[in-house]
């Protein structure tokens, strides 16, 4: 069974991949292909649809933090573990410093060689102003 890091690797890979192609008809089976199953993809298609429901309000958030600019110039992959940080910090019961320890794992198996200082530095920063 997969873990719930799996999880969120699986939903930061969706939404890179709906970057490019908001076809959601793959969903299921890249699910299925990364063996998450039952509770576990539940809660990983939680998130996604969460995180899609509320890109916008999640992307204004992470522009007020980064300006605008800046927040369109971050690379596809650390701006979806972003999205997925911010939208676990807005809207789960989660605690934070777990989120932000998550994200930045992310970041270090999936990003470029400085996203984890990049994903720390502005999960951290939202987690102070909230």
């Amino acid at each position: 069974m997969a873990t719930r890091h799996q999880a969120r690797a699986a939903v930061v890979s969706l939404l890179y991949s709906r970057e490019f192609d908001d076809n959601n008809e793959f969903i299921e089976e890249y699910l299925e292909s990364k063996k998450i199953r039952n509770d576990v993809k539940k809660w990983a298609l939680s998130l996604y649809d969460g995180i899609i429901h509320n890109i916008e309000q999640i992307d204004k958030t992470l522009e007020n933090m980064m300006d605008e600019e800046g927040f369109l110039n971050v690379a596809n992959v650390e701006k979806n573990i972003l999205r997925l940080g911010v939208y676990e910090m807005l809207f789960t019961n989660l605690d934070n410093p777990i989120i932000i320890n998550e994200a930045i794992e992310l970041a270090k198996e999936l990003g470029a060689l400085s996203a984890p200082k990049l994903v720390n530095g502005v999960l951290d920063n939202i987690n102070k102003t909230l």
